[in-house]
């Protein structure tokens, strides 16, 4: 199976639902935890990546790689 491509910036679709609706995340910080943010309602969490790559359904929108 392919490794998924993401990165900082990016705007991904989760397989789960957040509870305000919306299924649109921002990665926000990368390590070893990934920081993303509900496009929705603001709120941010930090997961771990193995847990952040199997939840991930997809890229969305690119994130600008200049800042």
């Amino acid at each position: 199976m392919e490794a998924k491509q993401f990165g900082i910036n990016d705007v991904v679709e989760m397989k789960k639902q957040h509870p305000c609706g919306t299924n649109s995340w921002k990665v926000i910080r990368m390590g070893a935890d990934i920081r993303i943010k509900c496009l929705g309602c603001g709120h941010s969490i930090m997961i771990p990546r193995n847990e952040f790559t199997k939840k991930m359904k997809r890229v969305i929108q690119q994130g600008d790689t200049e800042s």
